[in-house]
């Protein structure tokens, strides 16, 4: 039974969320704060966090960065009430596979809890090194290198890098890209950002890339 472990200081909340994903047959640990969440990622081995930002102790964005620090795949889902584009991608780049803002229904987040177990689940079944040029990518060991030299990326860019080198030559849209790494929640203004980025740290010239390349009026593809 796939385990959720829910990171919420307000008892109500953490209440609600637990009953409504029993309901969808999940297995639920709860934790109240920041310093209790890590221990139990550690001794619970959940399958995914739904993690409240503003916790007692530690709060949810620091919680997020130790564990992505300290190498733990487990996918997170942030929760706050701070819904500002620059929060959620902030949250989003320190690691978090999604930003729910409050209030939500319980729906949507089930709804969102389901993909990010989907997309964690072709993620640990699909190819994990690629090489292309002078370029390696190790999604095993979540690193990337370039003419033997490591590159530091963040989450998001991983796995949009990832989205696209599984689909070799075909175009991916940018909405399929907001639809699979952040549930259609941010702009599309944020790809583009994010692709610049990659480029600067891929390409040898950014401006005129050879392998992330726009695809006109749809979005991008990787070209080996």
């Amino acid at each position: 039974m796939t385990k959720i472990l829910i990171v919420e200081d307000d008892p109500s909340i953490a209440i609600g969320l637990e009953d409504n994903l029993k309901m969808e047959g999940f297995n639920l640990v709860v934790a109240c704060d920041g310093e209790e969440a890590l221990e139990k990622v550690k001794s619970e081995k959940p399958d995914l966090v739904v993690l409240d930002v503003m916790l007692p102790k530690i709060n949810g964005l620091d919680v997020c960065r130790q564990l992505k620090k300290q190498g733990i795949k487990t996918p997170i889902i942030l929760l706050s009430a701070l819904g500002q584009e620059a929060d959620k991608i902030r949250g989003l780049e320190l690691g978090a596979d999604d930003y729910v803002t409050k209030p939500f229904s319980p729906r949507e987040l089930i709804v969102r809890v389901k993909a990010v177990l989907r997309r964690a689940g072709r993620a640990m079944d699909g190819k994990e090194i690629y090489e292309f040029g002078a370029i390696k990518v190790d999604f095993n060991k979540y690193q990337v290198i370039k003419k033997g030299k490591e590159i530091k990326f963040t989450s998001a860019e991983l796995k949009i890098l990832k989205l696209l080198l599984a689909n070799p030559g075909e175009p991916v849209g940018r909405h399929t890209i907001l639809a699979d790494i952040w549930s259609e929640d941010v702009t599309s203004r944020t790809v583009d950002t994010h692709i610049w980025n990659i480029r600067e740290k891929l390409e040898d010239d950014p401006r005129d890339p050879r392998h992330i390349v726009t695809v006109y009026r749809i979005g991008y593809k990787f070209v080996p």
